[in-house]
Parts: structure tokens; C-alpha cells; sequence
């Protein structure tokens, strides 16, 4: 993991695919005096991502690639490595990067799960945690690795369960522990 040197904060970009929540707190968070991170720029696989508009609103440089292929990956790792980007940020961002793109940034690339790694890797994770009746979720922050969602744990926030809850009260009760648990997660790695 890259490490925080002084005053010379980290640059970072963060990968969205849509509404940009973790995006916005994580921008906010860039801008606190402690924040070992500054976001340099927001890259999306989508166009339409709502998430987008907080590169104007922030002043923060915006790019959009299909990473379908290899080719468009590589675009995306030249503009990275251009700009001299250390750390990425997953944050909601609906695509799988390949063995490839990780070996270029290993170590150097966090994402955000909602549900409490190892468990419900992949989609549709607070479907299945009240599909199985289970007490309690949440998120985690974790190092990317070549295997979906099997990366180092950095830390994890549980939420209850209510009989109440559905898949969309749970995703509103875990992403306000989302945005506080992401931040957390990059100052835990940044000062090892």
C-alpha cells in the first residue's frame, strides 16, 4: 500500500457506476485538513452515472471508458499512471477489472461491499442476507484482488437486521455506514 509522506497527499481516483454517495462523502472527506488523500479524478463505466456531476461541481477531472476490452483498460491505466495516480477507489462501481489492470495498481486498489466479507460476494447481497434470516449485515472495505470480493478485509461496519427491513431499508441503513466506514478504511491503510 502506498503510504502518506508529510504533506503530500495521495493522489487518488475513485471508480463509480452510478449515484456517486460514496463518491461525494469520500470528496468531502478529501477535503478535511487530516485526510491523507486528494481526488485528482472520477472515472466511470457509465455516461449517464448521476455521480458525474460532482466532477463539476467539485472541480475534479472526469472520465468515461466501457472497460470492455483490453484496449479500453489500457486507456484507463495510461490516463491513471499520466496523472500520477496511487490509489484507486471502488466505490459502487459495477465492473469487474481484470488479472491485468490489478497487477498494474496491486495493493493500490480498495473497494466498498455492502455485506460483511466473506460472505455474499457479488450481487444482490442484502436480498440474500434477509433470504436467510440472518441478525445482522453490513459493509466492508477491502484490498482488491484478481478473485471477485476475496480481497485483505481492512475493516467492516455491522448493521442489524430488522423483521421489518426490506433489500432497499437495509441498502439505505448500510450505505450511511458506508460513508463512514470508507474514509476509516483509507486512513487505517495510509498510516500502516
Amino acid at each position: 500500500m502506498v503510504l502518506s509522506t508529510g504533506s503530500n497527499k495521495i493522489k487518488t481516483a475513485i471508480f463509480i457506476s452510478g449515484t456517486g454517495s460514496n463518491l461525494k462523502s469520500l470528496i468531502k472527506f478529501s477535503k478535511l485538513k487530516k485526510s491523507p488523500i486528494t481526488i485528482e479524478m472520477i472515472i466511470s463505466n457509465n455516461s449517464k452515472a448521476k455521480g458525474l456531476r460532482y466532477a463539476k461541481i467539485y472541480g475534479i477531472k472526469k472520465r468515461v471508458f466501457d472497460f470492455k476490452n483490453t484496449l479500453s483498460e489500457k486507456k484507463v491505466i495510461n490516463e491513471l499512471k499520466k496523472d500520477n495516480i496511487n490509489l484507486i477507489c471502488l466505490a459502487g462501481f459495477m465492473k469487474i477489472l481484470s488479472k491485468s489492470f490489478i497487477k498494474n495498481f496491486k495493493g493500490n486498489i480498495l473497494n466498498i461491499h455492502p455485506s460483511l466479507l466473506p460472505k455474499y460476494k457479488g450481487l444482490n447481497t442484502h436480498e440474500r442476507a434477509i433470504r436467510n434470516n440472518d441478525k445482522y449485515s453490513g459493509c466492508t472495505v477491502h484490498i482488491v484482488n484478481s478473485r471477485l470480493d476475496s480481497g485483505k478485509i481492512i475493516n467492516q461496519k455491522k448493521v442489524r437486521i430488522n423483521k421489518l427491513d426490506t433489500p432497499e431499508t437495509l441498502a439505505k441503513k448500510i450505505l450511511v455506514q458506508e460513508h463512514k466506514l470508507y474514509p476509516a478504511a483509507i486512513m487505517k491503510v495510509l498510516s500502516l
